[in-house]
């Protein structure tokens, strides 16, 4: 392929958000589209190999967390065998992918984040609303801003990648460097809660030259469908990107039983990585290069309140990073840390100010419903396990009601046990723990209680005015969390501007919209050219 310029990328710049304030068009548009896809009759979703639809045999549904009686979609699950001729297609897609150039790969991307910010936006927008239970705010940070985001800052990184250059150069010696997608094809996991992180997880590794096999979480299956098309509207070719909705151990199995898995990419629970780590592990001797494994898992987010912190905004702040999208963000605050002197103050302005949330399905309301029945009843269990702790106290919220959704309010929780367990363990819905600590207590001792309580060390945010005091917590706490807030929610991060991810047992704290996450998917070839010539074997040291 003929390379007759040097080309420069456009400039970066994020998508900006969407209001859909009172009255506006954007917010009529979106109606209309979101009852649109309510009076439509369920979508007919397939696998997709080399840019084809396959019919397969067994089917589930997708439906509304805000009603589960409403089928969004019908979709056919793949087998083990169509998992394979997908490796297998992919692989051979492989081979010209990896050649294309990166300017051509780019201009793939520039093409869907184009189609995402007009053709498709409210069609997108309306089925992660209704698939994964959003409001606008929610889904439009997510599917269409973060979306494109990603779509648009990959190329940039990538170039940087490439133009990272050996800095010596002997005399008549040419040194360089080029960055080979990795061995094999690499594997993407999605989970329901952000259509971005789809994005994320398949174009990161596509970007570089590698090719995806990628199964969507069965909470996202239409808007995970749609992204796809998308990407075969822009122009990606068959093969570099296979959707395969199916059940997940089959799919996983069928694709561990080909040699030639390059990495796993991987968003959801800390519980389900372990266990394809161990998978990969136990078969060490089976594959053709080491996998590389990119997870981005579970966490127990906190945030940190001293006494000089503006506390209504520590409160407000809180509320939205606890119960924005009904607490199923890998990110959202789920346990508080508060000084007593200011305890009461917080948590009555949480009380009354949590209490104001509205909760429905109407685009105006704050609250929507948690994904399915499973998430349902594991929160509900949460919730009666509090009420039955005679060190919690339920302060706000705990009703749980799935007559028509999965809805379950807001809760606020208090425990005088600094070991609780509902400090610990990610309950991944809309409850919060809040523990009041003696102000005496401030450091050290503190410190390594907040560290230690949780296995976890994702996200996490000191509220202080005191200068002195946030250096001493960002200080002591810099192992605590992968994403670190002062005076701000722990929740929000934006390609660009906060790369994610955290480590222990919340992942591999790669960051996601990061170079250093590209880094993972390439494989670098190191190229020495001699000029010069040589006419005798031996060194000048070798002589008498």
């Amino acid at each position: 392929m003929s390379i007759l310029g040097s080309y420069q990328l456009p400039a970066l710049v994020n998508e900006p958000f969407t209001s859909y304030g009172p009255g506006s068009p954007e917010r009529a548009q979106l109606g209309n589209a979101v009852e649109e896809l309510k009076k439509k009759s369920a979508v007919n979703i397939y696998p997709n190999v080399d840019g084809q639809d396959v019919h397969a045999g067994d089917q589930a549904q997708q439906t509304s967390p805000f009603d589960h009686k409403h089928v969004l979609t019908n979709y056919h699950l793949a087998g083990a065998d169509l998992v394979q001729r997908a490796i297998s297609s992919a692989l051979e897609a492989k081979k010209s992918w990896s050649k294309s150039s990166l300017h051509d790969r780019a201009a793939i991307f520039y093409r869907a984040a184009s189609l995402l910010q007009n053709e498709y936006r409210n069609e997108m927008m309306a089925a992660t609303m209704l698939g994964q239970g959003k409001n606008p705010y929610q889904a439009d940070i997510d599917c269409v801003a973060e979306s494109i985001d990603f779509l648009k800052i990959f190329p940039t990184l990538a170039e940087q990648l490439y133009k990272a250059q050996p800095p010596f150069n002997s005399p008549g010696v040419w040194n360089r460097s080029e960055c080979r997608p990795i061995d094999g094809f690499v594997y993407a996991i999605s989970p329901f809660n952000f259509t971005a992180l789809a994005v994320n997880l398949v174009l990161a590794p596509i970007i570089v030259g590698n090719v995806v096999i990628w199964k969507p979480s069965p909470g996202a299956i239409l808007s995970s469908h749609l992204f796809n098309r998308i990407m075969i509207e822009a122009g990606l070719p068959a093969g570099v990107l296979q959707f395969l909705p199916g059940d997940a151990e089959l799919v996983t199995d069928a694709v561990f039983a080909n040699r030639n898995l390059g990495a796993l990419h991987f968003t959801g629970s800390t519980h389900v990585f372990r266990s394809l780590w161990k998978k990969v592990g136990d078969k060490i001797d089976f594959w053709v290069s080491y996998p590389r494994l990119i997870g981005e898992t579970s966490g127990k987010n906190f945030h940190l309140v001293h006494k000089t912190a503006k506390v209504r905004n520590a409160a407000l702040k809180t509320i939205r990073a606890a119960f924005e999208y009904q607490g199923q963000k890998c990110s959202a605050c789920s346990r508080v840390y508060v000084s007593k002197s200011v305890a009461d103050e917080f948590i009555e302005i949480l009380d009354v100010e949590t209490g104001k949330l509205t909760m429905g399905d109407k685009l105006t309301d704050f609250c929507g419903p948690v994904i399915n029945s499973a998430a349902f009843e594991r929160v509900k269990k949460a919730i009666e396990s509090a009420k039955n702790d005679s060190k919690t106290e339920i302060l706000a919220g705990g009703e749980c009601d799935d007559s028509v959704g999965y809805y379950i309010r807001p809760t606020i929780l208090k425990t005088s046990d600094p070991n609780s367990e509902f400090l610990k363990s990610e309950i991944f819905g809309p409850v919060i723990t809040i523990y009041v600590y003696e102000d005496s207590t401030w450091g050290p001792e503190l410190f390594q209680l907040i560290d230690e309580t949780s296995p976890f060390a994702l996200s996490g945010a000191v509220f202080a005015n005191d200068r002195t005091v946030v250096i001493q917590a960002a200080e002591e706490l810099r192992f605590s969390a992968g994403n670190f807030y002062i005076n701000d929610q722990c929740t929000g991060a934006m390609p660009g501007h906060q790369p994610f991810g955290g480590s222990r047992a919340s992942g591999t704290n790669d960051k996601a919209g990061s170079i250093t996450l590209l880094q993972r998917f390439v494989s670098p070839r190191t190229i020495k050219e001699n000029f010069a010539t040589i006419d005798d074997v031996r060194y000048p040291s070798n002589y008498e």
